[in-house]
């Protein structure tokens, strides 16, 4: 008997059978009226299954939740019914469900309940796999793509390990920061006695567009952020640098991605204290519009050639834009989807905890994240009013279909 099954209540009406038998009727009777109706985006839900995970090229929503968890148990078998668990859950979370319909007021319900009635609010769910869920406790080393591995150290970082690194992750965006909540809440519940929380951040406010009708949005320096992001009509470029390929190393991510988070804080103290021309400079745009500091409308392509009457750059070497740009990095793009965060003070120096939960997702995070980071971390001027206290990378596989376990194919 696994971990799980041993935790399931003696009702007659099990957890497990809900999210099996009535739960999957559930999930597919609200999946055909929502396709009847039309369109998704009408009743405000994404369905769990297709080619590739949600949360990834889906109109980034406004809330995040970002769950990383350590795995504690050590049977193999137990971590994948968990996983089989956790996407069983995650086909009734997406589309409003709760976990559980019927309940024996005896025992604990399985649904904590903070989210009945509010719907779907477009929730997505992203499950990832970090570096060490492959080392020789469950018999996956072989599995491991060579793209995984921990990113290295970068100049100025200042990593708190208690949001560094992790054996699972789960991204949950949705329109309701309640939902996206409860959705990483109950993944924890279930995997009581298998699985731990590690950290827990949550964004409020989208930094970036992924589709091609979505607007700039603004992070706490004030500027637009992702205006050259890859978006999801951007079908070349996607296949180039989002999915992986058939070709790669491991068949069992063709179609899936790499999840790179990286927890910033912003000095804003200092920041704010900084003339706005200088603003400007570090970040290479204009607040207002977006513009580059050779163009007028946000969208305007950079000119990086671009001399002042004094023969300087009009772009400085060390912008912000400058050192990121594709044109600057061998053309190298990333999937961003990032979120704001506000927490409080920091205790150290009086001043906002509050910055960028910074999540990118790509082909390779070896050859793209890492290699553009390290030429941010030496070149970037924004680099004297930002710190990265927090790192993960996680190998995110392909979307499933309707009568797939999730983790099915990691451990075929």
């Amino acid at each position: 008997m696994s971990t799980s099954e041993a935790r399931e209540p003696r009702s007659g009406v099990t957890r497990r059978a809900v999210l099996t038998a009535g739960g999957a009727a559930a999930v597919g009777a609200v999946i055909a009226t929502s396709r009847g109706a039309g369109a998704a985006t009408q009743t405000g839900s994404i369905p769990f299954f297709g080619k590739h995970q949600g949360g990834i090229v889906t109109p980034a929503q406004g809330h995040l939740a970002l769950g990383v968890f350590t795995v504690t148990t050590p049977d193999r078998q137990v971590l994948k019914e968990l996983l089989s668990e956790w996407g069983r859950a995650a086909r009734r979370l997406t589309v409003g469900l709760p976990l559980q319909e019927i309940y024996d007021g005896s025992y604990p319900p399985s649904d904590t309940g903070e989210a009945l009635g509010l719907g779907a609010a477009n929730l997505t769910l992203t499950f990832g796999y970090g570096p060490s869920l492959f080392d020789s406790r469950f018999g996956l080393a072989a599995r491991r793509p060579v793209a995984l591995v921990d990113l290295p150290p970068f100049d100025g970082d200042e990593l708190d390990p208690a949001y560094t690194g992790g054996d699972l992750c789960v991204q949950a965006c949705a329109d309701d920061p309640q939902v996206a909540f409860h959705a990483i809440r109950s993944l924890a519940q279930l995997g009581l006695g298998s699985v731990e929380l590690h950290a827990l951040q949550v964004g409020s406010g989208r930094t970036s567009a992924t589709t091609s009708d979505q607007r700039s949005a603004r992070n706490l320096l004030g500027f637009k952020d992702g205006t050259n992001n890859l978006r999801s009509g951007d079908d070349a470029l996607l296949k180039r640098w989002l999915w992986v390929g058939e070709r790669d190393d491991q068949r069992w991510m063709t179609g899936g991605t790499y999840l790179v988070a990286r927890r910033i804080r912003m000095n804003l103290s200092t920041w704010s204290s900084t003339p706005l021309t200088v603003q400007e400079s570090v970040i290479g745009r204009k607040r207002d519009s977006g513009a580059p500091l050779t163009g007028t409308r946000e969208h305007d392509k950079a000119n990086f050639q671009a001399l002042d009457p004094h023969g300087f750059p009009v772009i400085p070497l060390g912008a912000h834009i400058r050192v990121a740009a594709p044109e600057t990095n061998g053309g190298v793009h990333l999937l961003r989807r990032g979120y704001n965060f506000f927490d409080g003070v920091d205790e150290r120096t009086g001043n906002l905890n509050a910055g960028l939960l910074f999540i990118c997702f790509q082909r390779d995070p070896v050859k793209q994240f890492t290699a553009l980071q390290g030429d941010l971390a030496r070149s970037d001027n924004l680099s004297q009013y930002i710190t990265h206290v927090g790192s993960g990378v996680f190998a995110c596989p392909p979307g499933i279909g309707p009568n797939d376990d999730l983790g099915a194919s990691l451990f075929t």
